[in-house]
């Protein structure tokens, strides 16, 4: 099965990247999640078994059910370490930028990767990509980033020398950025990929629980009360959404990560086809998270355009308002009624 990215000479170059450059940096978006952390941590092990030595950085906090994965406590916080970063970047010569397309996904941490004079390579499944690279790797139509990392590693010819270090991470990141495989998995490439993997010695059910049913009681009680006082259903819309405020998130005892899947769950009722999360930031007065879900091929990619400053996937998508909760319930309900 043909699974390569890249034209020869794309190729060349990048081997020839990796192979001058010493000071190497592999990042993230903002608010990382299963495939950024994922790419992040396969990447870098990979550059690791060429004799490098990559600085991981993330622009903050990752979520809790995240932590395990090998190699997370190498990760560099832009929040907690601002000045080290900021020396880092100014000194690289080569950055790895994996799973966003453009420099605002990385908030502040974006600014001081762009004016790095370091070569930058890109690695990613969004559309419209925007950052100067001398490497460009964008594809939309796959699955995740880690799907892309994969696929660059096995051109590159160095599948053999994949540990399960690298593996299980790169699997992880495909997993959650598919719902598990439920969602931006049809292509038969993706379950040869999961093949491949699985002679690495991942335990890919493993894997799953430590993702899934590694939850803590109160965010149980989270979904509960989601799902019983929070949905809002518009049945012949066949859409919905939730929104929780910081004083919900604080009850709840909030932690980040918690939120995660949760807008994926009003999907299982029949016939609906938009779920819409809200989520007031934990810190900042007037911004709200906004999480969108849709199935088959209903595009939610142009609603979180149109409506909430975002953008992504077809079926997965996200975006940021800057109101109160209030007003951003008034946008959704704007939104919906003009399905």
């Amino acid at each position: 099965m043909d699974i390569n990215l890249l034209n020869e000479l794309d190729l060349d170059h990048l081997r020839s990247l990796i192979a001058e450059s010493e000071k190497i940096i592999v990042c993230c978006h903002q608010n990382p999640d299963g495939d950024a952390i994922g790419s992040v941590l396969g990447w870098s092990e990979y550059l690791r078994q060429q004799g490098k030595n990559p600085l991981m950085v993330v622009p903050d906090m990752f979520p809790d059910f995240l932590q395990w994965l090998p190699n997370t406590e190498k990760l560099v916080r832009y929040d907690k370490h601002t000045e080290r970063v900021d020396a880092a970047f100014g000194d690289a010569d080569l950055v790895f930028c994996l799973d966003f397309n453009r420099p605002e996904r990385m908030e502040k941490l974006g600014e001081v990767m762009i004016a790095s004079p370091a070569r930058k390579v890109m690695i990613d499944h969004h559309p419209d990509p925007a950052i100067p690279c001398d490497v460009c790797i964008s594809h939309p139509e796959l699955s995740s980033t880690c799907e892309a990392v994969f696929r660059v590693i096995w051109q590159l010819g160095d599948f053999e020398m994949m540990d399960k270090k690298a593996a299980v991470p790169l699997y992880c990141g495909m997993m959650t950025d598919t719902g598990g495989f439920t969602y931006n998995s049809t292509a038969p490439e993706v379950y040869f990929i999961i093949s491949q993997l699985l002679t690495k010695g991942i335990n890919k059910d493993k894997i799953y629980r430590n993702v899934y049913n590694n939850y803590s009681e109160w965010r149980m009680r989270l979904i509960g009360y989601v799902l019983y006082q929070k949905l809002q259903v518009f049945t012949e819309k066949r859409a919905c959404y939730f929104a929780l405020t910081r004083q919900d998130l604080k009850h709840f005892r909030y932690v980040k990560g918690d939120a995660e899947g949760l807008v994926n769950m009003p999907l299982q009722i029949k016939n609906m086809r938009l779920s819409i999360s809200l989520r007031e930031d934990t810190e900042r007065d007037n911004l709200i998270w906004v999480s969108l879900r849709s199935v088959d091929d209903f595009s939610c990619t142009k609603i979180a355009e149109r409506w909430f400053n975002g953008g992504g996937h077809l079926n997965a998508s996200g975006g940021r308002l800057y109101c109160s909760m209030q007003e951003a319930e008034k946008i959704v309900r704007q939104a919906i009624s003009e399905l």
